[in-house]
C-alpha cells in the first residue's frame, strides 16, 4: 500500500523501475548487447559458436592489460586467476561490522568474475552483499541493466546486520556494459571505494592464531591467509558449464572453506560445499555428525550443468578438529585443492 504523503515519490519510482523493466524486455543495454533471444544476457542457451550440440567453448588466456578498461569501471583492479582465463574483482564490505553467535569481525566481499570466449562474448558472474534495506535496490538496479539474478540467500546464521548475497550472471560482446551493470548493482550498496592502503595492510597483517600446519595436514591442502582468515578452495573435477561454455572454479564454482580465529587455536567456520545431487545428504551428515550446524542449501546459477548445489555450515570450536570433519564431508564430493 502507498501512503498518499509519498505518492508523488512512489510514483517515480514505479515509473524508474516500469522504464528499466521495458528495457530489459525490449532489449536496450546489456541486452541488446548480448544479442540473445529473449532479451536477458542469460536467455538462449547454447548459442553462439559451439552452440547446440558442439564442444561448449572454453575461455581464452587473456592478459592484466586486457582488463583494465572493466577495472577502470568497477574503480577498483581485480587479478588474473591460475590459467589467466579469469579476471575476478573482489569488493571488501569494509563499511561493516558483521558479527554472528557472538562472533566479531567476520569479513565479507562482494565479487565479479570475468571471462571471454572465442565468439568474442564474454561472461560475468559474482555476487553482491547486501543489507535487508539494500537488497531490493540491488535486485532493481540488476535487472534495469540487463543482469540476471539467478540466486539471493543468506551464507550465516544469527547474525548482525541481517545480509543477503545475491548472484548474478550476464553474457554479452561488451564487457564494458557487463562492468557498468555490476557497478550500477555496487552503487546500490553502501560498498567503499578502493582505497591502495587495503592492500598495504593486507601485506602486513599479523600471523593468525591458528595451527594452519595442522589445519592444512587435515584438509590434504595449502591454504591461504587474508582478511584475518584461513582459506581453501576446492574444484569440481568435471567440466562444469553455463549457457554452453565452460566455467572455470575461479569463476565461483568452488567449495570455499574459511576459518576465522577466535582465540587459542578455535576457529569460526564458514563457507559453502559445491556438490551434485547425489552427493548432498552425505555432506550434511558428515557436517552434523561432527557438529558443525546446517545454514543453507542453494543454487548459485540457473543452467549449470551438472547440476550444483552449494551447501554453507557454521562451527565454532577448535579448528584442527574442525578441519577433520570437513576433510570428511569433502571427501563425499567429487574435488581438487585449487592452483
Amino acid at each position: 500500500m502507498v501512503h498518499r504523503s509519498d505518492n508523488g515519490m512512489s510514483r517515480r519510482r514505479v515509473f524508474a523501475v516500469g522504464g528499466a523493466l521495458a528495457s530489459v524486455l525490449t532489449g536496450t543495454g546489456v541486452s541488446a548487447a548480448a544479442g540473445l533471444p529473449g532479451g536477458g544476457p542469460g536467455a538462449g542457451r547454447g548459442q553462439g559458436t559451439g552452440a547446440g550440440g558442439g564442444k561448449p567453448l572454453a575461455p581464452v588466456v587473456t592478459n592484466t592489460a586486457a582488463w583494465r578498461p572493466v577495472a577502470d569501471v568497477l574503480g577498483r583492479p581485480g587479478a588474473l586467476a591460475a590459467g589467466r582465463t579469469v579476471y575476478r574483482v573482489t569488493f571488501p564490505r569494509g563499511d561493516l561490522t558483521v558479527s554472528s553467535h557472538g562472533v566479531t569481525g567476520l569479513s565479507q566481499a562482494s565479487y565479479a568474475a570475468f571471462a571471454r570466449y572465442p565468439d568474442g562474448r564474454t561472461m560475468v558472474m559474482g555476487d553482491l552483499v547486501a543489507t535487508e534495506r539494500e537488497l531490493q535496490r540491488v535486485t532493481d538496479a540488476l535487472h534495469a541493466h540487463g543482469l540476471h539474478q539467478t540466486a539471493v540467500h543468506k551464507h550465516l546464521l544469527a547474525h548482525r546486520p541481517p545480509l543477503w548475497w545475491s548472484h548474478f550472471h550476464g553474457l554479452s560482446p561488451d564487457a564494458l556494459a557487463l562492468a557498468r551493470a555490476v557497478r550500477a548493482g555496487l552503487d546500490a550498496t553502501a560498498t567503499p571505494g578502493y582505497a591502495p592502503a587495503e592492500d598495504t595492510a593486507a601485506s602486513t597483517a599479523p600471523p593468525l592464531d591458528l595451527d594452519t600446519a595442522a589445519i592444512d595436514a587435515a584438509l590434504g591442502a595449502k591454504g591461504s591467509a587474508g582478511s584475518g582468515a584461513y582459506r581453501f578452495a576446492f574444484a569440481r573435477r568435471e567440466t562444469v558449464t553455463d549457457h554452453h561454455r565452460v566455467v572455470p572454479p575461479a569463476m565461483g564454482v568452488t567449495t570455499a572453506l574459511t576459518f576465522h580465529p577466535v582465540g587459542r587455536g578455535r576457529a569460526a567456520v564458514t563457507g559453502d560445499f559445491v556438490m551434485i545431487a547425489d552427493e548432498v545428504q552425505r555432506v550434511i551428515a558428515a557436517l552434523r555428525h561432527g557438529g558443525i550446524s546446517i545454514v543453507e542449501l542453494h543454487n548459485h546459477a540457473l543452467r549449470d550443468e551438472p547440476r550444483l548445489f552449494y551447501l554453507h555450515f557454521w562451527a565454532v570450536d577448535d579448528a584442527v578438529r574442525l578441519a577433520r570433519t570437513l576433510r570428511t564431508a569433502k571427501a563425499a564430493t567429487n574435488v581438487v585443492p585449487t592452483t
